[in-house]
């Protein structure tokens, strides 16, 4: 798919960030696209330079981040008829994992310059558009808690390190997932929210995907912790077993409690609390996806 205009936004405060957005630059030189460039080091300036860069009318808009940057800003494009690519800059990268988009920097840019447009969904916290997972549990507990520019300095196994410790903190909660007579309670370690498989760069929701037009709320079951850790390693090593311990709901939209109320992580920066009314947004935005992708 040719474009004639583009805008591209790369979070350099993402690991690797300056380094790819410099590259970045380079493969989109000496293309028939013109390539309106922003590295940006402050986070809260993201939003600012985004809406600079769509008051010039762009075909196509670049975000280079992880999943949490690529949340952020696309409410912005939605409903604007603008493509959007993918530069994947984060720690897990799931969003870009679930779309089969590539995690090196050529490979990203060559999705962008030789893919093709995929019409896919997003997923809703209220009225918050999302890319591809909200949590409840033990992930907002890390982002709440994690030092700052940690994931930068000591990539993903610093950040499972931290996991680690703040799972020796963790505890169990009761998650009520429907209203009134058809509520369910369960006794739960996590509740995935999600508009894709993957969560924290790893599989673990086989029920969900990008153009399915339904948001699944996968709950890991159990009163002790070690359930989570089960899950993990079972759905790390695709074994059947990691469906054992979960229970799937599913729907276009689904309200979530929890008891006592939780904070709820999206796309990996803590920005709600239940309860919440967990909604997908069918087939609302383009994304640029390699030509063999089928999502």
């Amino acid at each position: 798919m040719q474009f004639q205009s583009a805008a591209m936004i790369v979070n350099t405060k993402s690991r690797h960030g300056q380094d790819w957005f410099d590259r970045a630059c380079a493969r989109f030189h000496g293309q028939a696209m013109a390539v309106d460039a922003h590295a940006v080091d402050d986070p809260d300036q993201l939003e600012a330079t985004l809406d600079k860069a769509l008051a010039k009318k762009p075909e196509l808009v670049i975000l280079g981040g992880g999943d949490g940057t690529v949340s952020g800003l696309v409410d912005k494009l939605v409903g604007t008829g603008v493509t959007l690519g993918v530069l994947p800059l984060g720690t897990a990268n799931s969003f870009a994992r679930s779309l089969g988009i590539p995690l090196d920097v050529d490979g990203a840019v060559n999705a962008i310059l030789q893919g093709i447009a995929k019409r896919i969904d997003l997923g809703m916290i209220n009225d918050d558009y999302y890319a591809s997972t909200a949590a409840i549990g033990l992930s907002p507990q890390i982002a709440e808690t994690v030092p700052h520019n940690a994931k930068r300095w000591f990539g993903r196994m610093g950040y499972l390190s931290w996991a680690a410790l703040q799972f020796l903190k963790f505890k169990p909660f009761t998650v009520i997932v429907g209203e009134g007579a058809d509520a369910q309670r369960l006794r739960a370690v996590e509740v995935r929210i999600s508009n894709g498989p993957f969560h924290g760069g790893t599989e673990l929701v086989d029920e969900a995907g990008v153009t399915s037009g339904e948001i699944v709320v996968q709950v890991v079951k159990g009163p002790t912790k070690a359930r989570l850790v089960r899950n993990w390693a079972a759905s790390v090593l695709r074994l059947e077993a990691r469906k054992e311990d979960t229970v799937t709901f599913r729907g276009q939209s689904l309200r979530v409690a929890t008891e006592p109320v939780l904070p709820i992580s999206i796309d990996g920066e803590v920005l709600a609390e239940t309860p919440v009314t967990a909604k997908i947004a069918p087939a609302v935005i383009d994304v640029m996806v390699p030509a063999a992708v089928q999502t």
